[in-house]
């Protein structure tokens, strides 16, 4: 047992000895890797490259279309207020999420606006660095020619036994070939050969960063537009005029930038409207609109014209663009009260209810009668008939104009201090005029017709005209908006049909003769560019008789050998 107390003890000394004299000291445990960590600058480094990617690009594009839809979907604050307040009205609970969640104002969303901004940067990003590679391309030869031709796309080896001229004659003629033919070229010599080195296709990126840099200018374009534009909406009365002022829109919006001394001068009376329809018995549906005219008269600071807007032909003066959004007919109404004081008079602008014989609403609010407040409210008709369905129209042009209307008295609610819709009226607070029987009082009046109820209140029909609303608006931007959106379209074109490709072409002396090497490699997928390899190579064995590159047949030219094209980082 000593003996083996002993050896232990001298082995475990021996094995510490040798520990200590070993260049590759004993480890305990082994530890798994790590990787460093980034640090703040790393950090941050990484989300940079991650956010200028071609691909987030990509991504940021697709959620921005995601969420325009929204504003398609729901009715928009800026562009209809009172329709987006019948939503909020309508649905509650779910309109106020909505509403919270900014889908009522998608555009100037705060997620909307961090999408954007996000795209934005990305973009920027993006095409900053690869302009300044492109660059360097454009000014650089091109690459060298590599040392294996035989890897590449088309590959074709011709020996020849005698070529005219010899390797330096052949060298030229492949570099005056190639220059015809839009390729970048440069001659080379290299150890026992000459080679031509070619290339073309630059274009192709070109394209790529004229499209980034265009849909840049398009989101500048965009932005600068919303902060800078302004839009109005107005309705003019046949004979009746409108000046470019603020308090004369019937609704009206501007960017943050916009400074509304800055409007243009500039006034307009609506002379004429007019309206046609198909008939029956002619070709289409009965009643379907054929074309909207208005005859305006414009004046601007020293100039004085006659125009005719239409559908999709707006009129243009500096500043602004005036286009014709819809129309309808305004009845010349007379109303006074039982003490005989007029209360309401002149034409009526109605609202169409969307059927086609253009039956539209009529509210007419006398808040000055006596001894009660006065509502009259009805239906126009231009080709009117009451029959079971209720009052309607059976044509949209004036053949048979007439009012269908009942009276109501009691308070309008005008004197609340909160703004009320001049087309609508609460009926449901008023009383209706009613007659012997007690049943309310229709009035049916035609053209030149006057109605008198039993307590005293008249109501006339003095005669008939027509309306057009108009949009005005002007948006700086919009010229610069068309014009990167067409440098978009024409750089994208460029990028998906311009190939980018090289070609290599080698000559080298043997003692048999000259060797002739021609290959090539495009940069994307190219099915033409093999066979524009093998053309030339089969244009460059031809001999010549006394004109550059002309046909004949190849001397004594063995046959081409090809290889496998490699993949596309190989040329270098």
């Amino acid at each position: 047992m000593a003996e083996n107390r002993t050896s232990t003890r001298a082995d475990a000394g021996a094995a510490a000895q040798s520990s200590a004299w070993s260049s590759k000291p004993e480890i305990e445990r082994k530890r798994p890797p790590s990787a460093p960590a980034l640090g703040p600058r790393g950090t941050l480094l990484f989300l940079w490259r991650q956010l200028t990617s071609m691909q987030t690009a990509l991504i940021l594009l697709m959620l921005l279309a995601i969420a325009a839809v929204p504003g398609s979907l729901y009715p928009q604050r800026s562009v209809n207020p009172a329709l987006t307040e019948q939503f909020l009205e309508e649905n509650g609970r779910w309109g106020e999420i909505l509403d919270t969640l900014g889908f009522f104002d998608v555009f100037s969303s705060p997620w909307f606006s961090a999408i954007y901004l996000l795209l934005f940067i990305s973009l920027i990003g993006c095409i900053v660095p690869r302009v300044g590679v492109h660059l360097k391309q454009l000014r650089a030869a091109p690459p060298r020619t590599p040392t294996r031709l035989t890897r590449f796309t088309g590959y074709t080896r011709v020996e020849l036994a005698g070529a005219e001229g010899g390797a330096e004659a052949l060298i030229e003629r492949a570099r005056r070939s190639l220059r015809r033919s839009r390729y970048r070229t440069e001659i080379r010599e290299e150890k026992g050969a000459r080679s031509v080195s070619a290339e073309r296709g630059l274009l192709r990126e070109s394209g790529n960063l004229a499209f980034h840099i265009a849909l840049v200018g398009v989101l500048i374009c965009i932005a600068g537009g919303q902060l800078t534009s302004y839009r109005g909406q107005i309705t003019v009365i046949e004979g009746e005029g409108f000046a470019n002022s603020l308090t004369q829109y019937d609704s009206f919006e501007s960017g943050a930038w916009f400074d509304e001394t800055e409007m243009p001068d500039f006034r307009f009376t609506l002379e004429d409207f007019r309206a046609t329809y198909v008939q029956p018995g002619e070709g289409g549906s009965v009643g379907e609109p054929r074309s909207f005219e208005a005859d305006v008269q414009v004046t601007t600071p020293g100039q004085e014209l006659s125009r005719t807007v239409q559908v999709n032909k707006p009129l243009h003066v500096k500043g602004a663009s005036m286009y014709l959004l819809g129309n309808g007919y305004a009845p010349a109404v007379t109303v006074t009260d039982p003490e005989g004081e007029v209360v309401a008079e002149g034409p009526v602008i109605t609202v169409p209810m969307g059927d086609v014989g253009y039956t539209s609403q009529v509210v007419i609010k006398a808040p000055d009668a006596r001894p009660e407040q006065t509502a009259v409210v009805g239906f126009f008709l231009p080709t009117g008939t009451i029959d079971e369905q209720g009052p309607h129209s059976l044509y949209p042009d004036a053949l048979d104009p007439q009012l269908a209307l009942t009276v109501h008295q009691g308070d309008l609610g005008l004197d609340s201090g909160i703004p009320q819709n001049a087309y609508e009226v609460d009926l449901s607070t008023l009383t209706p005029v009613v007659g012997e029987d007690g049943a309310p009082v229709l009035l049916r009046l035609y053209p030149g017709q006057e109605f008198e109820l039993p307590d005293g209140t008249t109501v006339s029909f003095d005669g008939l005209r027509r309306y057009a609303a108009f949009d005005i608006a002007h948006n700086p931007f919009e010229r610069w908006i068309l014009l990167s959106a067409l440098v978009a379209v024409g750089g994208l074109i460029l990028s998906l049909f311009v190939p980018r490709r090289r070609v290599w072409v080698r000559v080298r002396e043997s003692a048999d003769g000259t060797v002739l090497e021609v290959a090539g490699l495009a940069r994307s997928d190219d099915p033409a560019l093999e066979g524009d390899v093998r053309a030339l190579a089969s244009s460059l064995t031809q001999v010549q008789d006394g004109t550059p590159d002309g046909p004949h047949d190849p001397p004594q030219a063995r046959p081409a050998r090809a290889a496998e094209p490699p993949s596309e980082g190989s040329a270098q």
